[in-house]
């Protein structure tokens, strides 16, 4: 199970760290490389069993807090041709807060089951 988790901790490494490459023509591109990044940099301390459960808890507590604040006023899908451009843009980063949200909370989880197995 522990070879799972670490290789879990290796995707979303790549995938973050790719989620954030891909933001360079973005106009609030920074903000994006830290939420990435920060992601990246806790699926590394993770994989090297560094990450603490209070950490991964306000990682997971301030993405989850993100995904509601970055949702559409108006939702009209993700797709180029849905709808207004600034919706699906807020749409898209509101789901890609979510998918950090979710991965922090599982490792979060993870930490806690460990911690109470010792």
């Amino acid at each position: 199970m522990k070879s799972f988790f670490k290789a879990i901790s290796i995707v979303f490494t790549v995938l973050f760290l790719w989620a954030a490459y891909v933001q360079y023509n973005d106009p609030d591109a920074l903000l994006w490389y830290a939420i990435y990044g920060s992601a990246a940099a806790a699926s590394v301390m993770f994989f090297l069993e560094k990450l603490s459960f209070k950490v991964a808890l306000l990682l997971f507590a301030l993405y989850f807090i993100g995904v509601f604040i970055f949702w559409p006023n108006e939702f009209e899908g993700v797709g180029i041709d849905d709808g207004e451009i600034g919706n699906i843009e807020h749409a898209r980063e509101s789901f890609g807060l979510l998918i950090n949200a979710l991965v922090m909370l599982m490792y979060s989880l993870r930490i806690r089951a460990l911690a109470k197995k010792a």
